[in-house]
């Protein structure tokens, strides 16, 4: 699916120049933003996860209010749809690794049709565990950076068993996510989630989930958690900005019933989802 819209630095563009960090190095960091009713879901969320991303990598803020404008207009301008936020260090003022420190940041937006609706949150998706590990880096994890190389080949993985989702554990057995998003198992009427301090992204919708989830009686709790525990879930949900939360109803052919948490969680999200609101 190719984009509707693309501004590069607040200008209609289809070209990057051959010179930015990003492209040689992926240097950079990235949300995609779910825009529902002309509005951009959770923005001020996504706006923060982006500048702490920044303040970890050193690279140069973007005008936070111009972004957010940019983001609102494109968001307006259309029915429901994706907006990639990408923002990287911007050209190479020299060759090699190491940035000079005067280089301007480069941001992009590109606007994606919503992609067409389907039933998974309804029925459930099926979802293997991929042979990939994700390698451990505590300096990179959490954020969203622009290198998805372990998502590339995770997805790449032969199989036959036509899952939608592969789940990931990294390089010294933890489970952490799946290749698109974070994951949630329920068990004795709790629910936890990776820690995600050696890899992993922090999501939005699982900083959502997490929020909601501690008004209720089933508080959630982030921990280290391994393929044993993968083994004794009762119920498996996973979570990104566009899908909510997904049901998993088989898992390397272990059939799973979308249970009473997991359909309780949904039907407190469906307001924020169906209403958007910036944080």
């Amino acid at each position: 699916m190719s984009p509707d819209a693309v501004l590069v630095d607040g200008m209609p563009a289809a070209h990057l120049s051959v010179l930015d960090r990003g492209l040689h190095y992926g240097d950079g960091v990235f949300e995609t933003i779910a825009c529902r009713r002309g509005r951009a879901r959770f923005l001020a969320l996504h706006l923060q996860r982006l500048m702490r991303g920044c303040d970890r990598l050193a690279i140069a803020r973007p005008d936070t209010e111009q972004l957010r404008a940019e983001i609102e207009q494109l968001a307006h301008q259309a029915a429901p749809a994706l907006i990639k936020l990408i923002v990287t260090r911007g050209n190479a003022t020299a060759r090699g690794y190491a940035p000079r420190g005067d280089e301007r940041s480069t941001r992009l937006l590109l606007r994606y049709p919503w992609p067409e609706d389907s039933s998974q949150a309804r029925d459930g998706i099926n979802a293997r565990v991929g042979q990939l590990k994700l390698g451990e880096n505590p300096a990179l994890a959490g954020i969203k950076h622009l290198n998805r190389l372990e998502q590339v080949l995770a997805r790449s993985e032969v199989d036959a068993s036509g899952a939608l989702e592969t789940l990931l554990f990294s390089s010294s057995g933890r489970l952490i996510s799946g290749t698109m998003s974070n994951v949630f198992l329920v068990r004795d009427n709790r629910v936890a989630t990776p820690r995600l301090d050696v890899c992993g992204v922090e999501g939005i919708m699982r900083a959502i989930v997490m929020r909601e989830g501690a008004r209720t009686q089933h508080g959630i709790e982030e921990c280290v958690l391994s393929r044993a525990d993968l083994d004794a879930a009762e119920e498996i949900f996973l979570t990104n900005a566009r899908i909510g939360i997904w049901p998993v109803r088989a898992l390397d052919g272990r059939r799973f019933t979308p249970g009473r948490i997991t359909r309780g969680l949904q039907r407190l999200l469906q307001p924020l989802l169906e209403e958007p609101r910036d944080g």
